[in-house]
């Protein structure tokens, strides 16, 4: 798995962390770890339905304000 991102929030609980596995089925390419272990694994074009919504402004109500 190649890893893209890594989201550091304000604690230090570990991070979560966004790869893709090319080598993965399709529609288990993309993979998002928790601090907690888990995963979430989607498609990339159900993972670019998520970035066109952030891009959109649709998910700007869920961003935490500091």
């Amino acid at each position: 798995m190649q890893s893209i991102a890594r989201f550091c929030g304000q604690c230090s609980c570990g991070c979560p962390e966004l790869f893709v596995d090319h080598t993965a089925p399709e529609e288990r390419q993309v993979v998002i770890t928790d601090d907690f272990g888990q995963r979430v694994e989607m498609s990339l074009d159900q993972f670019g339905s998520i970035v066109e919504a952030a891009k959109s402004g649709a998910l700007d109500s869920l961003a935490l304000v500091h």
